[in-house]
């Protein structure tokens, strides 16, 4: 899961508003959807045709940050928002006292964590001494230490997965300098080191994805638990422009869309039916 800098720039795509119907009683037919840029608000605009077929108008607001687009989601100014894996929303609402607010309705995307080098052409040159870059939360810095776990470059301890801290190596197979530092400047500072573990999405923010040498799978345990969702109010998780969202997004043409777009460093995880 990928961590943002401070702040938001909200981008009006198209014009709307949201609440469950208005003063008419009319069904509302309009959706308001906060979206990290990339590749979040790029599929929503794609699939902004198939929602105008059906009489839906959406306006997405693009965010910076992971903070406000939860926050916006639990005051009612968004009927939805695309950019985070269920753990975190999971974490965020229990720090802001907002479980009953906000939930998860759908699964669209897996954005693997991948080990890239500007400096090298294979995993094979590791050696010792090198450096590797990785991200230092929780979340992202476990899954990197367990993609190098699963390329032999370390060893954790028994029982340890995308949940390990680097007290949780048992062996450096390769005696490698792991450096922990924000998940964005793994990508933008992959010159400097010889190896940096990178999230998919600042892979493609920092124009290094033809640089990826190995990724997680899509049948990882990562992939399973990290993919990134569509979060709602709960109270308004079975409204019809949910369901209209849900499926718009849950279609071959949108599984199409990333593989096609994204080459990998995206991965689809629709449709499901």
């Amino acid at each position: 899961m990928k961590k943002l800098v401070a702040g938001f720039l909200a981008v009006v795509l198209l014009a709307g508003c949201g609440a469950k119907s208005d003063d008419t009683g009319k069904e509302d037919k309009t959706l308001r959807i906060g979206a990290s840029t990339t590749p979040h608000a790029e599929i929503i605009k794609h699939i902004q045709p198939a929602l105008e077929k059906e009489g839906y108008t959406v306006k997405i607001t693009e965010f910076t940050d992971y903070v406000k687009p939860n926050q916006a989601l639990v005051d009612g100014d968004l009927d939805a928002n695309f950019f985070q894996h269920k753990p975190y929303m999971d974490d965020w609402a229990k720090k802001a006292g907002a479980q009953d607010k906000i939930t998860s309705v759908f699964s669209v995307h897996f954005e693997p964590i991948g080990i890239y080098s500007v400096n090298h052409k294979s995993l094979d040159e590791v050696k010792d001494g090198m450096k590797i870059s990785v991200p230092n939360d929780p979340t992202n810095g476990g899954r990197a230490l367990k993609l190098l776990a699963d390329n032999n470059i370390i060893t954790l301890k028994d029982g340890k997965g995308v949940d390990a801290t680097k007290s949780d190596i048992a062996k450096y197979n390769v005696k490698v300098e792991i450096i922990e530092m924000q998940a964005e400047t793994c990508a933008a500072s992959i010159q400097d080191v010889d190896y940096a573990v990178v999230n998919g999405n600042n892979a493609l923010n920092a124009k290094i994805s033809e640089n990826v040498l190995t990724t997680e799978s899509k049948d990882s345990e990562a992939a399973k638990t990290y993919g990134n969702i569509i979060a709602v109010q709960t109270a308004h998780k079975d409204d019809e422009k949910i369901k209209a969202l849900i499926n718009a997004l849950n279609t071959e043409d949108v599984k199409n869309y990333i593989d096609e777009t994204y080459h990998g460093i995206v991965v689809p995880l629709v449709p499901t039916k």
